[in-house]
């Protein structure tokens, strides 16, 4: 029996914005418990919800960039049910007429386009957050109210790395158009991830597993490849049916997913339309305006590096980080070469910045330093070994390149006159290794540039030095 695995995932994003969704509390992280709270946040008696036009306008900018179709009005619904970190007992949501609907995102999966259906994505309130101790639990009403855009996909995908290049690939455009940090280690994405096997040729599903709130993209391959091996496992030892519907959670300190609830039938939340918030029109010129402000995003920005002659990893490493793209991009608009400022960036900066844990777009060496060292070692002032030195130096002393040049004595040796008198002299006492060279030994050659180079401190220019050595050579 060959089974294949079914995903869908539900992806929770807290988007930025100045305020909540519904309050005018601010909304931003702080370590301050209950420091960014308002009366409506708390569901004091009387209080009146009203929708932040900001966060209405981002999930619509979403939702046009997943290729949702958008409904004629903007309703809201209420989401009953009881839960501590819930202050009112309910939360706003969008059930009758969510944002968009019916939407598609292309995807890379090593090198293979993947379609991912999108069944629809929402805008609604995040609860306030439990921290749960030995014997008490306290709750911080910082995140009560924070808006939150859900994106639920339909059952589609088959593997966990289908299911992470999802992620990632919504974790990028939430970057790049600034509807969110999408930052997991602050709790900015969350997912609900459900998991079911289904025999090969069949069109039944299986019984579907949910895995409730998993924190981090890692999180959510772990949840899944354990679930994979789980499920198989029950089916071809003949246990089917101890794969029961119900909702589990990730266990992070043994990897594995554990039973929460059962789940026989589908929680009857009692949706009702909002009656706070009555419904309105969108205004079809409102959407073509955000429509006209979406942003270039990860993929077609690709594409774009990949015609000007970046290859297709390379590529995929510079997209996958909004600031490491940006950076390059300020570089291009430098008239950077293309080649180099790759090389650099890939290797020599992203080193520094994984040691450091700056922000690329924050430290000393700006694309424009960056450009001078590149230049240097073009114009064959300083070789690669020189620049390396230099960048380093930049970054220790946060010192301008031109001047560093000057004070480590990096002036490139490039008197004709004075490079073949060396030349000369070395070649005079080195009738062994001529020899050699001239009997099909052709590293010799290196040597006497190296020689040249020794002499030299490293200074003098490696073309003109090879130039040089070769007429001599060649009259000997």
């Amino acid at each position: 029996m060959e089974l294949i695995p079914v995903i869908g995932l539900e992806m929770h994003a807290e988007m930025k914005s100045t305020t909540k969704v519904f309050s005018p509390a601010k909304n931003a992280y702080s370590d301050i418990s209950n420091s960014n709270v308002n009366k409506i946040d708390m569901a004091f008696p009387g209080i009146l919800p009203t929708l932040n036009k900001e966060c209405l306008e981002k999930a619509i900018e979403m939702s046009l960039i997943l290729n949702c179709k958008i409904p004629d009005l903007v309703m809201f619904d209420r989401k009953n049910y009881y839960y501590p970190d819930l202050p009112k007992g309910y939360q706003i949501t969008q059930s009758t007429k969510p944002i968009g609907t019916n939407g598609k995102l292309k995807i890379d999966v090593d090198g293979k386009e993947v379609e991912i259906l999108i069944h629809d994505i929402h805008l609604e309130e995040d609860s306030a957050s439990l921290d749960h101790y030995s014997y008490y639990s306290l709750i911080d009403y910082n995140r009560a109210g924070v808006p939150l855009l859900e994106t639920v996909t339909e059952p589609c995908m088959h593997s966990a790395k289908e299911a992470i290049s999802f992620l990632d690939a919504m974790k990028n455009i939430f970057k790049y158009t600034g509807i969110s940090d999408a930052d997991s280690k602050l709790g900015q994405i969350r997912c609900d991830v459900n998991v079911s096997m289904m025999e090969k040729g069949s069109k039944t599903l299986g019984t579907k597993v949910e895995v409730k709130n998993v924190n981090n993209i890692q999180n959510v391959q772990n949840t899944i490849e354990y679930e994979i091996k789980r499920q198989t496992d029950l089916i071809l030892s003949g246990r089917k049916d101890e794969i029961v519907q119900e909702t589990r959670r990730y266990d992070e300190i043994t990897n594995t997913t554990i039973t929460m609830r059962s789940k026989v039938d589908a929680i009857d939340y009692k949706y009702f339309v909002e009656p706070n918030i009555p419904p309105f029109i969108i205004d079809k010129t409102l959407i073509e305006n955000i429509r006209k402000r979406i942003p270039v995003l990860p993929n077609e920005k690709k594409l774009n590096y990949i015609k000007l002659g970046i290859n297709n990893l390379e590529a995929s490493i510079l997209i996958k980080d909004k600031d490491l793209s940006q950076y390059f991009d300020n570089l291009l608009a430098l008239g950077s070469d293309i080649k180099l400022s790759i090389n650099w960036l890939l290797n020599q900066v992203q080193d520094y910045i994984n040691k450091t844990h700056e922000n690329i777009l924050e430290i000393y060496m700006t694309p424009d330093r960056l450009k001078f060292i590149i230049d240097q070692v073009l114009q064959n002032k300083i070789s690669n070994k020189q620049a390396k030195e230099l960048f380093n130096a930049v970054l220790e002393k946060n010192k301008e390149p031109n001047i560093l040049i000057k004070e480590l004595g990096m002036e490139q040796l490039n008197n004709t006159d004075e490079l073949e008198n060396l030349v000369i002299a070395i070649l005079d006492r080195s009738e062994e290794q001529i020899e050699q060279y001239k009997n099909g030994k052709t590293n010799m050659f290196d040597y006497f540039v190296g020689q040249v180079m020794k002499e030299t401190k490293g200074k003098a220019n490696p073309v003109i030095v090879k130039e040089i050595l070769t007429n001599e050579l060649n009259e000997r």
